[in-house]
This record gives C-alpha cells, sequence and structure tokens, in this order.
C-alpha cells in the first residue's frame, strides 16, 4: 500500500492514471498531454506507476502501451473503507438515537 501512496501522491502521476483509466494508450501519446515535463520524466512516472501495480505495460512492436490497473488501488481503498464504514456506522447510530428522542418527546406531548 505504501507504493501505491507514494505513487498517486504525484500530481502528473494521478493525470497519467485519469488518462489511461478508459483507454489504453502509448507513452508517446501520454507524454504529449503534458507540455511542462519532459519525455524522460514521463517514462520515469510510468515506472513508478507500473511498480506500484497501478498501470499495466503492453509492447505491441515498439511501442509500448498502457493502460490503468484499478485492482492496484485494492489495498489502500480497503484501508480507508475502513474509515467510512465506521464513520457512517457513528451517523446512523446518532440518526436512530435523534430519531428515537423525537419520538420520546411525541409521545410525551400526546
Amino acid at each position: 500500500m505504501q507504493d501505491t501512496i507514494e505513487a498517486i501522491a504525484e500530481p502528473h502521476r494521478r493525470e497519467i492514471l485519469r488518462l489511461v483509466r478508459d483507454d489504453e494508450l502509448p507513452a508517446g501519446a501520454i507524454a504529449a498531454h503534458f507540455a511542462d515535463v519532459s519525455r524522460p520524466a514521463i517514462s520515469q512516472h510510468l515506472r513508478v506507476l507500473r511498480e506500484a501495480a497501478l498501470v499495466s505495460e503492453r509492447r505491441d512492436g515498439t511501442r509500448r502501451l498502457y493502460r490503468a490497473r484499478p485492482e492496484g488501488l485494492t489495498g489502500l481503498r480497503d484501508f480507508l473503507e475502513q474509515f467510512w464504514d465506521e464513520r457512517l456506522e457513528t451517523l446512523r447510530q446518532e440518526a436512530e438515537r435523534e430519531e428515537r428522542k423525537k419520538r420520546d418527546d411525541r409521545g410525551r406531548r400526546n
């Protein structure tokens, strides 16, 4: 999970993931989206994403094609959902407590 966090912490890498989320793209097309970043830097970003299992790489002749691997985010997602689930449970309990209080208040008035 640490590799995933470190990989997505960098804004260019997050943008690369967005680019290859739905479409497989060659490295050159990915690099073309970044006027302010050199091709070697994009290659380095792709390597980090690949090593973190966030993108897959497929060779097609001399081209390298990249596609996002959503399953690479599973560990991080599971970790974050623990907090979300706990927070939702707390919210549910509070809503139920508030509803009981309202019913009790209505019962006392009648």
